[in-house]
């Protein structure tokens, strides 16, 4: 491939056409001394290089392409299509989008465009494949970045048009729409296509979180994430018709909840993600996310956006202690990233995000902190690049994330509003990060046979082939971990009749017979077989053992003496269902046990808040020490004697970091 990424892209989002010419130079030879390789440019230009409906001007993108390819820099090529320009919400209204509450918006902000609209798939589609025809030629421009964060949705009479449609093909008929959205429920049968409405506040949505009908809601959660996923494709599509070698990608959100990332990942060449952890975010959810992004495709990733210093939208911007960045950027290193960059190259002097950090603050000089650091790390990320790129994570435990169930749960009214899918999902991750063991992020479709462990927390909706599928994996010797609110519902969250957890009642040997919903101020204890006890909350799972043996039981509430946590033995492999939250040290030790059995291992046995990751290629492991805790650490036994491939020293017995240091070795196989 001619446009291989062949170093470690250290950059981020460069907006030259901000500032006047004279300051161009200046940015060159300061991030030169930055150690900068690369800039994402051209985010937001649609109305500089598209002024009219007729008229293109390209010509000071010219300019800045070819001031970056001089300094061999390496392009990371936005298409600008994340805000539409005025020209075009004044000629076609309809372009712009119909929001939850039915109103119809005006021209202003970004992500404004409704993603069923004609108008804008033509203009987008068509301002992408200028910019590929003009630009997909240099060999500098490696990657291409659509759009800018997708997410939205829009509920316009274009969409609701669409929904029809996609509807139809999804279920054929209206009886079988209507026996999917349970829509004997209230007298809502329809009769006529048409009769399909934009489920929002002026139908059937209670408050943006809830639904009157989860069936048509979650379908419509669905249909927007297809359509903005048709929107990502057709520019792909556009750019690839003029440039075959460089990577096309768009920068997605971790987490985030209004599109179904592994459904995504299907059409994009390379994950890339904007990583923006609050001042209070634990190091362990930062790590979820990486490795989230990472399992998306089972491969590295990009950091498209981080901050040098702080946030300017969340409601505490603290700044990034001193080593922070550092240590916040190699973790990102550590669970799979090939790039590390920044939003943004230089600090804007006006709008919403002028506030938020950069590499050249507003004073405009390298004299900083932030700066100083931004040149430690672009240095040490030179001498890396040979060792990481190519190198890949493994893990024997897979998590399972799915978007289907995200919206589901969380749409479902009760047993409590503190049901929360991805709070639930770091619940169950935690135990491995503070263990040191590798984790993949897995969608329900996975591979299963590549892992000893699967954890599914809160699996509510099944859907088909997942009961099988997760059956042939215990019954071949895998160990599964199910939790309350699971194998409750369908894919158009219709309640399995026969009592819960439904499909996997049999492989689970239990049948829950009744979910009590805790409030916060409530608690119950957990008994375990040696006598210990731990507090629960949320929910409490009333259990009938069915085949299953009972590892605690509740010791508290009508209920006490009934089984809360059951380990069952199916085929050559064991299923666990745990029927309440437990407390964090419950929660340890029980699985401390789970993963015994299961022969699962931690990389190293390290002090609380030091992180040991680890990447490998066919001949070598690296690993990665991280001290995100407040306490100096010394260094597990894998490390001594090694060269610290940051310092160049060999470490000794008795070396320590203290917070935010960071140590990485390389060993043979």
């Amino acid at each position: 491939m001619g446009k291989k990424i062949s170093r470690i892209l250290y950059g981020g989002d460069y907006n030259p056409n901000q500032w006047p010419r004279e300051i161009w130079k200046e940015d060159m030879q300061i991030f030169r001394d930055a150690h900068i390789n690369s800039a994402t440019i051209n985010v937001f230009s649609w109305a500089k290089l598209q002024p009219s409906e007729e008229t293109y001007d390209f010509s000071e993108l010219d300019e800045i392409v070819d001031m970056l390819s001089k300094e061999d820099y390496d392009i990371v090529l936005a298409t600008s299509t994340g805000a539409v320009p005025a020209w075009m919400a004044k000629k076609y209204p309809e372009v712009e989008r119909t929001d939850y509450e039915g109103r119809h918006h005006k021209f202003g902000q970004r992500h404004n465009a409704c993603p069923n609209s004609p108008v804008f798939q033509k203009y987008s589609a068509a301002l992408a494949a200028k910019l590929a025809e003009r630009y997909g030629s240099n060999p500098h421009v490696k990657c291409w970045h659509v759009n800018n964060e997708y997410g939205g949705t829009c509920y316009c009479e274009n969409c609701e048009k669409a929904f029809r449609v996609w509807v139809r093909k999804k279920y054929g008929t209206l009886d079988a729409v209507n026996k999917a959205w349970n829509m004997e429920f209230w007298g809502h049968t329809l009769y006529d296509w048409d009769e399909i409405v934009a489920p929002n506040a002026l139908s059937e949505g209670i408050g943006t979180e809830k639904t009157a009908f989860a069936g048509i809601s979650i379908d419509y959660k669905r249909f927007n994430s297809d359509s903005i996923l048709e929107n990502y494709k057709l520019e792909r599509d556009a750019i690839r018709r003029f440039d075959s070698e460089a990577v096309i990608t768009t920068n997605l959100m971790g987490s985030y909840k209004e599109l179904d990332y592994f459904k995504w990942a299907k059409e994009m060449d390379v994950i890339s993600w904007d990583n923006y952890p609050a001042y209070d975010t634990q190091p362990g959810y930062t790590a979820m996310q990486h490795d989230l992004m990472r399992g998306l495709k089972d491969a590295p990733f990009m950091l498209m956006e981080q901050t040098p210093s702080q946030q300017n939208w969340q409601p505490y911007n603290s700044l990034k202690r001193p080593g922070q960045m550092r240590a916040q950027s190699l973790q990102t290193i550590a669970h799979g990233a090939d790039t590390i960059q920044f939003f943004q190259l230089r600090r804007s002097v006006g709008a919403c995000e002028k506030f938020h950090g950069a590499v050249i603050s507003h004073a405009g000089t390298e004299n900083t902190r932030v700066f100083r650091e931004v040149q430690q790390l672009g240095g040490e990320l030179e001498k890396l690049g040979d060792v990481i790129l190519g190198s890949r994570s493994s893990a024997e435990v897979g998590v399972v994330f799915d978007w289907d169930n995200y919206w589901a749960l969380e749409y479902t009214s009760g047993p409590t509003v503190d049901l929360m899918y991805v709070k639930q999902i770091y619940a169950y991750y935690q135990y491995f990060y503070q263990h040191n063991i590798p984790v993949n992020m897995i969608p329900f479709d996975a591979d299963f046979s590549k892992y000893k462990l699967i954890v599914a927390p809160v699996l509510y909706m099944v859907k088909e082939g997942m009961k099988e599928a997760l059956e042939k994996f215990v019954q071949d010797g895998g160990v599964l971990v199910l939790t309350y609110m699971s194998g409750i519902a369908d894919q158009s969250d219709n309640v399995y009749l026969g009592g819960y957890p439904g499909p996997f009642r049999e492989m689970a040997g239990v049948w829950v017979e009744e979910i009590d919903a805790l409030s916060p101020e409530q608690t119950n204890r957990v008994r375990f077989a040696d006598g210990s006890t731990g507090s629960c909350s949320l929910v409490c799972d009333l259990m009938h053992l069915e085949g299953a043996k009972s590892l605690g039981e509740y010791a508290e509430d009508f209920y006490a003496g009934m089984p809360a946590v059951t380990e069952n033995c199916y085929g050559n492999g064991k299923v666990y269902y745990i029927g309440t939250l437990l407390e964090e040290s419950a929660r340890g030790k029980l699985f401390s046990y789970i993963c015994g059995n299961a022969q699962i291992k931690g990389l190293a046995e390290t002090a609380p808040g030091l992180e040991i990751t680890c990447r490998e290629t066919e001949t070598h492991k690296i690993y990665f020490a991280l001290n995100f805790g407040d306490e100096e650490c010394r260094l597990p036994e894998m490390f001594r004697g090694q060269k610290d491939l940051l310092t160049g020293s060999v470490l000794a017995e008795d070396t320590v970091l203290k917070k935010f240091d960071v140590c990485i070795v390389q060993v043979e196989k």
